[in-house]
Order: structure tokens, then sequence, then C-alpha cells
């Protein structure tokens, strides 16, 4: 219900759909929904893992469910959406006692890759 609550306040004004399909069977809401649910409990973070789980487990849930990629497609449609939705959400439930001129971060960045091979491999 949290999520149908601030949808309808105000997130719904950044992912308006203006075309035949603005009343899809899916809604917006089941699929914020069903991301949101599957990455903070489940701990799914890939779109893929996030489809296969809702679809595997959770279809009692969402009958409805799209196709993987319809449901990648309209996820990246909800991107400013949700982005408010993250700003309506530390602003919400951030502690009385948070300092906000303070930042931490990571001081210690994860090397993606080394530099072993310095010459490349490719075809001649």
């Amino acid at each position: 219900m949290y999520i149908c609550d601030i949808y309808e306040s105000s997130l719904k004004f950044y992912c308006q759909r203006f075309s035949n399909n603005a009343n899809p069977t899916f809604t917006d809401q089941e699929l914020l929904t069903a991301y949101l649910f599957c990455g903070a409990y489940q701990r799914y973070f890939s779109i893929k893992e996030i489809h296969t789980f809702t679809q595997e487990y959770l279809l009692s849930w969402f009958p409805k469910l799209p196709s993987y990629q319809t449901f990648n497609y309209r996820l990246n449609l909800m991107s400013e959406a949700i982005s408010h939705l993250v700003e309506h959400l530390i602003t919400s439930f951030k502690p009385a006692d948070c300092d906000t001129t303070t930042s931490i971060i990571d001081s210690m960045p994860i090397i993606t890759c080394a530099g072993k091979n310095k010459t490349g491999k490719v075809a001649n």
C-alpha cells in the first residue's frame, strides 16, 4: 500500500503515459513493488534475476507479469520515478540525529581490471 500511496500522490507525474496503453494490465505500482521487494528482501540485484524470481515464486501476487523484455523496458521508463521515490524515502525515514552536512565515501575502490597482460590479443 505504501508504494501505491506514494505513486498516486506524486510518482505518477514522473512516468505518465500518453499513448493508447495508458492503463496497462501490469501496473506501474506492481512493477515498482516487484522490483523493490526482490531487491530489498530477496537480495536480487539484476533485472533478470528479479524477473525470474517473480515469475517462479510470486506469480500468485503478480498474475499479469509481462515478459522479461517488457518488464525491463517498463522498468527503464520508470527511472525518473524511482529517483524521486528514493528521494522521498530518504527524507521520510531520515533519523533525527542524522547530520546532513557530513557524507561518508569509500576510500578503497575495487580494482576491476589488472594490467598483467600489456599486449592485447587481436586478430591479424
